[in-house]
């Protein structure tokens, strides 16, 4: 029996150049309640069953996250469409197939980079690609490895496409200068210079790179636009991010005392009272591996954030060695306790002062709450350390209500900064 669905009562107006765009790059960031996860779910259902030869990968940064979410806005894709006799759904393990065809839709997260590399299908291609929340994924070389994995050519008809969703978290999130921003010229030193692209497509065809907010949401009551009406006046920062999709961080940061500038390292150095601290955080595959490098000056209450190591897939030979280039391998590291092995190995290297942090009751929040009490100075070159700080939030709950603990994502140069603190708070009964 046929389906008949009229699409713009379903989808609504704001999209229509997101839903004919047929670029490598679809990227939609927006505030809440903007439709984008809605659209796509739509959009991914109607054209896999115009396309025949299509796959679909989804991702987001863990797993785990992936069931309430974007497996979730698809079924409800598929039952808003009318057409779930034609789907077979599956939570165990998490998949979709369209039945007449065999085409799939595949669901995998980034804490497990090889499932994703190895994916093979069995009907067509693997041709589309959703990446959800994709603020989540912090560096933009584990973007690339997804990038690549969609590859090969397609059946005349077909087109690959990756499509890229997320709320604007702040503006120095790779993903701006990605896709939002465009080259300009370069600057006196050489380096090249990135201003945001008046247009929504870019100048070869291959990225559409759109903003979406409430206002396009013709389902919303009145209720809900009051509450953002209530934001406008009330909060208009927040407002900027969480209303309209502007670039920013809405609220919820860590640490709120900081800020970027040019400093002389050994002019700080010779201050009275100002003492070195290092931290390392380890990580292989999908995490870094991050040296915190600072200065601590206890009695202004200032921390200089002078130098950093952040690179993934890096061995203890290969941290030590980096290390070593930097000049700190005389220094004390404090480092991760739950990777005794690599602390050994790194001391049986040449790094004899290294020793592992010290853990405690609740050491997080009591290392976190101690240096919430000094002001950080970022040095310019530290740019993933900006990039961490300026996105490290407190994580909520499942109703959005700001919890007391740390999100876990964008936070190695954050905890590799706790460590580093440990012997300053020596006062205190506890490490961090």
């Amino acid at each position: 029996m046929e389906v008949r669905k009229f699409l713009p009562e379903l989808v609504g107006g704001g999209y229509r150049e997101f839903w004919d765009f047929r670029g490598r790059y679809r990227v939609v960031k927006g505030s809440r309640a903007s439709k984008k996860s809605k659209t796509c779910a739509l959009w991914f259902i109607v054209n896999m069953m115009k396309y025949k030869g299509a796959n679909l990968l989804v991702v987001r940064k863990t797993f785990r996250t992936i069931k309430d979410s974007c497996f979730a806005e698809l079924k409800w894709a598929v039952s808003v469409l009318g057409v779930a006799k034609f789907w077979d759904i599956k939570e165990s393990p998490l998949e979709m197939t369209y039945r007449p065809t065999g085409q799939k839709i595949y669901f995998r997260g980034l804490d497990d980079p090889f499932k994703i590399t190895s994916i093979t299908v069995d009907t067509g291609r693997l041709c589309w690609l959703w990446i959800e929340e994709a603020y989540e994924i912090a560096s933009e070389a584990d973007f690339n490895v997804l990038d690549e994995s969609i590859r090969g050519t397609v059946e005349d008809g077909l087109f690959k496409q990756i499509t890229i969703t997320f709320n604007p978290w702040n503006e120095n999130h790779w993903l701006k200068r990605r896709f939002f921003d465009e080259r300009c010229g370069v600057d006196e030193n050489g380096a090249v210079v990135f201003r945001e692209r008046e247009g929504t497509v870019s100048s070869d065809g291959e990225i559409l790179a759109m903003t979406v907010n409430y206002m396009c949401n013709e389902w919303l009551d009145d209720s809900d636009r009051r509450m953002f009406e209530r934001m406008r006046v009330e909060d208009p920062r927040r407002y900027q991010v969480a209303g309209l999709g502007c670039w920013g961080v809405c609220d919820g940061l860590v640490y709120e005392r900081w800020e970027l500038r040019s400093f002389d390292v050994e002019s700080i150095t010779k201050c009275e009272g100002v003492r070195s601290a290092f931290g390392l955080d380890f990580g292989y595959t999908n995490d870094p591996s991050a040296l915190f490098c600072g200065l601590v000056d206890v009695r202004e209450r200032v921390i200089y954030v002078f130098d950093e190591m952040y690179g993934r897939g890096m061995s203890n030979m290969m941290i030590y060695d980096r290390i070593s280039e930097m000049g700190f391998s005389k220094e004390k590291i404090i480092a991760d306790c739950a990777n005794p092995k690599d602390i050994a190995e790194l001391r049986e290297l040449g790094l004899t002062r290294i020793r592992a942090a010290r853990k405690g009751a609740d050491s997080v929040n009591h290392g976190i709450q101690f240096i919430r009490n000094f002001r950080i100075v970022i040095h310019p070159k530290c740019v993933n350390f900006y990039t961490e700080i300026s996105s490290y939030v407190w994580a909520a709950d499942k109703f959005g209500k700001l919890t007391n603990k740390p999100s876990d994502s964008m936070n190695h140069l954050m905890d590799a900064m706790r460590y580093a603190l440990e012997d300053v708070n020596s006062s205190r009964s506890f490490g961090f």
